[in-house]
């Protein structure tokens, strides 16, 4: 059985990274808990500077990890956040007037246009014809108003060109250091209502909104939801035909420490008198901890146990060749623990659970493991994604005669440093790899790769699997769908988020507290909305099809955001009924404040939920 040190020396420096190489030779660190890298070889810490990394980690362990490498996900928020946090108005055609654009165009080339700044000089209304005056609007743009006709008009009648557009820097309401969003697409341009809201003007169009068109933008609000009616019908159907067990208790109640989930959820699914008591309703409690389960807690339960379970730490599943975050089965986890097959059981069971009860797991693995799942055969592209250099190997061998490579029926594979050689067949060291059977060694080679080196654990894990979900179930789904019903999906679509969301009290989509709520989550990057996410639902990850498929504690419950409290109070979540209570605040810049703090500390202390 595994054992878990005392909290005290858990995870010092020296366990917690492995170290391993790069294509080019060259060593380096990974860090199972943070799932970072480093080159520097990591050495001991003082006291003090292991208790702040221990804090460090308390913290990185309530975050569920994105489906993207963390090294993939920094360089794209860093592209979005490059941009000018100053949106543009482009070129466009004023609600009235013409184009200032147009009207540049058909100025002489040499001729030096000076126009009034009207963010830092009075107006000047010398030269106005008679019966006209000047007038600053809300957004800081000048106007003129002809009381001969009684219009007004962008077009300054002394030069014949519209008035510039404002600065926007200067604009009320804006919050430049902060969004950081990009520029606005051609020919919008954002102004601030009387009563404080932001609205958006299209030029192009003429049509005005309260909906930032960013929002349409998969840059910065994330990919579209990849929709599939085909996935949801397979979906409706696994779930009918996992039927609810007869003759057993009401609920089936699990109390572990937060300390000890593995160990202590380990014993407890092992030793169940009947497996059928599993797919009851599960009343989850965390030691010390006061609180009811009406699905909130079993959410966390099942995120916090999949960290453990996956943790290259404990020797049962370690990363793909290619990075730091896929994982598969360790075919040497027998030398890590020699329970390791009751452990693949259990964590079948664990994986079977999470979806007869329609949970998800922060985990990832490559993709022949779903394969292996579906009873699948695993092609020479799967290795693409595991191992390029093999990959690349096999695929010339393929296209091109390997007569010359002198190859053999075997391979060489490195146990612990040490290299032995494998036969592919019985005899294969004798027998050469030719034109006409190299479709046999690139199959046997993938065959011993993937199956063989992990058959004992796979059937393992398959076990407990199939005593939850059997697999006539599940094979009505291919290997990338698999995926999405175990983990859900990684990127968060900000759009589809706010579609689905529903307001209670006095909070409605056009608000100005919702208004910023929404702007403030645009600005986000995609773990701090996935960290928000967490902090209202119990995780991270989103149904296949959208927010519209969320779940809550009575089935079906869109994400819902109510009106509670004065602004002296902090947000709060019920993550049963996947509700935000947040107060009506007074400025954009304390929503966003209280609501970070509310974030932060929920993955400090525990979920922030009420139940």
């Amino acid at each position: 059985m595994i054992r878990r040190p005392p909290r005290s020396t858990l995870f010092p420096y020296t366990t917690l990274f492995r170290s391993r190489q790069d294509a080019n030779g060259r060593t380096y660190y990974v860090n199972h808990i943070a799932r970072t890298t480093q080159w520097d070889r990591p050495t001991g810490a003082t006291p003090n500077e292991e208790e702040t990394q221990l804090r460090s980690l308390e913290s990185v362990q309530q975050e569920f990890q994105r489906r993207f490498h963390i090294s993939v996900d920094e360089t794209d928020a860093h592209s979005q956040h490059s941009f000018d946090s100053t949106p543009s108005t482009g070129t466009a055609t004023p609600v009235q007037g013409s184009s200032p654009t147009s009207s540049r165009r058909q100025s002489s080339a040499n001729e030096v246009i000076r126009e009034p700044d009207p963010s830092n000089a009075t107006l000047d209304s010398e030269g106005l014809p008679r019966g006209w005056t000047m007038q600053v609007a809300p957004n800081g743009r000048v106007f003129f108003i002809d009381h001969n006709t009684k219009n007004t008009s962008w077009i300054d009648p002394r030069t014949g060109r519209p008035s510039p557009l404002p600065n926007q820097n200067n604009l009320p309401n804006r919050r430049q250091q902060e969004d950081n969003l990009g520029p606005l697409p051609e020919g919008w341009e954002e102004r601030v209502h009387t009563d404080g809201r932001i609205f958006f003007i299209d030029h192009n169009t003429r049509m005005t909104q309260w909906e930032d068109p960013r929002l349409s933008n998969p840059a910065i609000a994330g990919p579209a939801v990849p929709y599939s009616r085909d996935y949801k019908r397979k979906y409706e159907y696994l779930k009918s035909q996992l039927k609810k067990p007869s003759n057993v208790p009401s609920k089936f109640e699990i109390k572990v420490r937060r300390t000890s989930i593995l160990e202590d959820s380990y014993r407890i699914l092992s030793n169940v008198p009947r497996v059928d008591v599993l797919k009851t309703k599960l009343w989850i409690e965390f030691e010390g901890e006061a609180g009811l389960d009406y699905g909130g807690l079993s959410r966390e339960w099942f995120f916090l146990l999949s960290r453990e379970m996956f943790n290259p730490y404990y020797g049962l599943f370690e990363y793909s060749a290619t990075d730091n975050y896929t994982l598969q089965i360790n075919p040497f986890s027998g030398m890590c623990n020699e329970d390791h097959l009751r452990y693949f059981k259990f964590i079948g069971r664990v994986v079977g659970m999470a979806i007869y009860h329609g949970k998800l797991l922060d985990a990832f693995f490559i993709r022949p493991f779903y394969k292996m799942m579906l009873g699948k055969p695993i092609s020479l592209k799967d290795m693409e994604s595991v191992d390029s250099e093999y990959y690349n190997s096999l695929k010339w061998i393929l296209e091109n005669d390997p007569a010359d490579l002198d190859l053999r029926f075997c391979v060489d594979e490195e146990t612990f440093g040490l290299m032995h050689q494998r036969e592919l067949k019985p005899g294969g060291a004798e027998l050469p790899v030719t034109q006409e059977n190299k479709l046999e060694y690139i199959e046997l080679v993938i065959h011993g790769r993937f199956v063989l080196r992990i058959q004992p654990q796979m059937s393992a894990f398959m076990e407990g699997f199939n005593e939850i979900v059997p697999l006539t179930h599940i094979k009505i789904f291919d290997e990338h769908e698999l995926e999405l019903l175990i983990g859900g999906i990684g990127m968060i679509d900000v759009k589809d988020w706010k579609l689905n969301c529903v307001y209670k009290g006095d909070y409605h989509p056009n608000h100005i507290v919702i208004q910023w709520f929404w702007r403030v989550v645009l600005s986000f990057n995609n773990e701090m909305r996935a960290r928000l996410l967490q902090f209202v639902t119990g995780t991270s990850r989103v149904p296949m099809n959208g927010f519209k498929e969320l779940y809550g504690s009575n089935g079906p419950q869109s994400f819902t955001i109510e009106k509670w409290g004065t602004p002296n109070n902090y947000p709060r979540a019920h993550t049963c009924f996947n509700r935000l209570d947040l107060p009506p605040y007074e400025s954009y810049q304390e929503l966003r404040e209280k609501l970070i703090t509310a974030v932060d500390g929920a993955d400090t202390s525990g979920f922030g939920g009420v139940d």
